[in-house]
């Protein structure tokens, strides 16, 4: 971080000294919202939650060594108190970001994969100089203007992850950070509900590029329809990546192996490379293909471009994190969150990873996709039913049209083999696997746990806010209480 006496913070927020606070203290940095993270010289941004009001550990950290608080009201010690803490954060980011001219804001958002291809894209640009991205998923009106703030004189990348739940949400961060390369993934079903529609949920992805100067660039993704459409909303140049040969800079030749993991030739305007991914699943080709090709505009060669992306490996948690466990399971930990298209992305993984083997299953409901939430999750349940698992665990509430799709499509697969058998052929006829529900994390564990044995492959997928990332570790050995 730039170093900012607390006059400027209070300056730049519009907020007022209070408790004995020195207006010539500098905060050196970190900014942080979780007093456990307090190091000499950060700033302690107290924010009320559902569970814990950050002004309670107000004390605690500048007795760990924060300079002040940044605060809504008085809280004894040395602090800014500002009105809006959410404002007080964004105009502290755009601050910073403004006093580093020298520094390329680079945007990306989509309805999936945004984490996986910042973590690949930030790794292109550590290549050509020092670069800021976020931990895991700060890409909200909290995390965003965090990571910017991360930024020094010395930072020439800032590599950001800009996502939405409404529309005006991503045009609100791209002012923070304003960005001159947009990278445009997707346009799904995530947060479907939310915005009641894939082209509202487009029109709120579009910001990115309406954000981007004259002289900028967006790399939309040429395979999704929605998203080339916005070529038409920007004044930047507009690059395309993806599978036809319409992309400037897209994949050929696709192999998966036997573990799930693409290799493939990246081609570019200016010549082409072998890619051999370590991550995990066919999608992540998408991923790899955007970062390559926001990192080709930005002068990478592509030789470069190709080792880097052929030797990345997993950055973030709970995102296909396959882990064998000490009893021979594969667990395959996806649980960061989930929606249908990540769904289907992650049965398909599941399918090549487990081929041959027993495979199993952990997944509870979708939330957030308003009136075609029932639809949907039986949709998903289909999916589930229909992928030849030895066993599936739907966890926590909400699980009956999910339940309802897996036996439906299990009793689907049922009636084909007797009419199968009935015609003199067909299938051998099998009784289908068992369907479970249990009502969290834990008792997913605990009745997963007495179905595997070693050699089987276990997916574990929902949406963040049923924990189950918890039943990973459980299985894994690895839970904590």
């Amino acid at each position: 971080m730039i170093p900012l006496p607390l006059a400027r913070v209070a300056e730049i927020t519009s907020g007022a000294l209070s408790g004995m606070a020195d207006p010539r203290a500098v905060v050196r940095g970190p900014v942080v919202i979780d007093s456990r993270a307090v190091e000499p010289g950060s700033l302690f941004v107290a924010i009320k939650g559902a569970r814990a009001d950050g002004h309670d550990f107000a004390a605690e950290a500048i007795k760990a060594g924060a300079v002040a608080v940044l605060a809504t009201r008085p809280v004894e010690v040395p602090a800014v108190i500002v009105t809006d803490i959410f404002a007080a954060l964004a105009a502290l980011g755009t601050a910073v970001a403004a006093a580093l001219p020298a520094a390329t804001a680079i945007g990306i958002t989509g309805s999936a994969g945004k984490t996986t291809t910042k973590d690949l894209l930030a790794r292109l640009t550590a290549r050509m100089g020092p670069s800021i991205a976020p931990v895991g998923s700060f890409n909200n009106e909290i995390g965003h203007p965090l990571t910017v703030m991360k930024a020094d004189h010395e930072t020439r990348f800032l590599v950001l992850e800009l996502s939405a739940r409404y529309v005006g949400d991503i045009a609100h961060l791209a002012r923070v950070a304003p960005p001159r390369i947009g990278v445009v993934l997707n346009v799904g079903t995530a947060h479907l509900g939310v915005f009641g529609g894939k082209e509202a949920i487009a029109q709120a992805k579009g910001e990115l590029v309406e954000a981007l100067p004259s002289d900028g660039v967006a790399v939309l993704n040429a395979d999704d329809p929605l998203v080339r459409q916005m070529a038409s909303r920007t004044a930047a140049r507009v690059t395309y990546f993806g599978r036809g040969e319409d992309a400037a800079v897209r994949a050929e030749d696709v192999v998966i192996d036997e573990r799930g993991r693409a290799s493939f030739t990246l081609r570019t305007p200016s010549g082409a490379a072998h890619v051999a991914l370590r991550l995990y699943g066919e999608h992540v080709v998408e991923n790899a293909l955007a970062a390559a090709a926001a990192a080709y505009e930005l002068g990478l060669p592509v030789a470069t471009i190709a080792e880097e992306l052929s030797e990345a490996e997993p950055r973030s948690k709970w995102r296909m994190e396959v882990t064998e466990s000490p009893n021979g399971v594969t667990v395959v930990n996806d649980a960061y969150n989930a929606n249908p298209d990540s769904m289907r992305a992650a049965f398909h993984t599941l399918d090549v990873l487990g081929k041959g083997r027993r495979r199993f299953a952990v997944i509870a409901a979708l939330r957030e996709l308003g009136e075609e939430s029932d639809e949907l999750n039986e949709g998903v349940g289909r999916l589930a039913g229909a992928s030849g698992l030895s066993g599936l665990v739907v966890a926590g509430p909400g699980a009956e049209p999910m339940l309802r799709g897996a036996f439906a499509a299990v009793e689907a697969a049922e009636q084909a083999a007797v009419e199968g058998l009935g015609a003199g052929g067909g299938p051998e006829l099998r009784q289908g696997p068992p369907i479970v529900h249990v009502a969290d994390a834990e008792a997913a564990a605990a009745q997963v746990s007495a179905w595997l044995r070693p050699g089987d492959v276990l997916l574990v997928k929902g949406p963040r806010a049923m924990n189950l990332q918890r039943t990973a570790e459980l299985v894994l050995g690895r839970a904590t209480k």
